[in-house]
Order: C-alpha cells, then sequence, then structure tokens
C-alpha cells in the first residue's frame, strides 16, 4: 500500500544507481515494521530542470503515501529512519527530505477492489 515517490535532482543518480537509492527506502520503510513487505512501492523521479531556493544544487525529497492509521511517532520515526539512510548514503546533498501524507480508507481503491 506504502507509495515512496523519490523526487530528486538528475545527477544524484551519478552518484548512486536508481536501484540502489529505490532499495534503501524500501528496506527502511520495511524495517519500520509498519507494512507488508510485498505492498511498499517505491518509484524515482529524477530532474533535470529545477530550482531550489533559487539554486541548482541537488536535492533528494520523498512524498511518502502511507494508510491512515499510523501514529504521529510511527509516521516520524519513519522519516527520520528514511532520511538518516540517505544522510548516510549521500553526505553531501544539501537537501534531503521527506513529507508522510495518510491515504483515507474510505476513499482509497484499487483494481482489486471493484
Amino acid at each position: 500500500m506504502p507509495h515512496f515517490v523519490i523526487d530528486c535532482s538528475e545527477s544524484i543518480l551519478n552518484l548512486k544507481s536508481p536501484q540502489e537509492i529505490m532499495q534503501a527506502v524500501y528496506d527502511t520503510a520495511e524495517s519500520t515494521g509498519l507494512f507488508s513487505p510485498g505492498d511498499i512501492k517505491v518509484r524515482i523521479n529524477p530532474f533535470q530542470y529545477y530550482n531550489v531556493g533559487n539554486t541548482t544544487d541537488d536535492f533528494i525529497h520523498i512524498f511518502a503515501n502511507i494508510m491512515e492509521g499510523r501514529t504521529i511517532t510511527q509516521k516520524s520515526n519513519l522519516s527520520n529512519k528514511i532520511v538518516s539512510q540517505l544522510k548516510q548514503m549521500f553526505p553531501e546533498v544539501p537537501i534531503l527530505s521527506i513529507n508522510i501524507r495518510d491515504f483515507e480508507k474510505a476513499t482509497y481503491c484499487n483494481k482489486s477492489m471493484v
């Protein structure tokens, strides 16, 4: 169920492969015990053109979309673990961030539910 969409500057992919980055996010999310391993989805969007604070500094930002029901503490722990992992992988990247948004169970639908 959870979707982790990684936006990053294109040059990040010169530092680590897309597979390595996505796997690190997957493994870190799985390590929290909040999700079933087969349900975690990770995608990456590298940007060639961007403006970050009027610079072209490298960045990684993750949009995490998860089903409602986790506590603030659980979501904070998830955020901290993922950013900590990215910080280890990319100590030279100045902007590493994540935000977590909840899906509403009442309005979520996928193919198997129809």
